[in-house]
């Protein structure tokens, strides 16, 4: 399974984000975790400071940016 996470304090790209990686997620039809982080202390630590980011199993693949479902689709096989 993977963990997916979503980093940033919940502005509307962060929710974008959110959204457009769940429709990928429901699209490959795989199985994986997907979590929002929202503590800036969480976020800082992982040496993100422009948000939103996306993280899979542990990894930043993105920050910054509100990638399109079929990006994260690439990213997530």
């Amino acid at each position: 399974m993977l963990k997916v996470e979503i980093l940033g304090k919940g502005c509307q790209k962060c929710h974008q984000l959110e959204a457009n990686t769940r429709e990928a997620i429901a699209t490959l039809g795989i199985d994986a975790e997907l979590t929002h982080i929202t503590d800036p202390i969480a976020i800082a630590q992982r040496g993100i400071m422009t948000t939103p980011a996306l993280a899979i199993n542990g990894k930043v693949v993105s920050k910054g940016q509100v990638l399109p479902p079929t990006q994260i689709q690439t990213l997530l096989q």
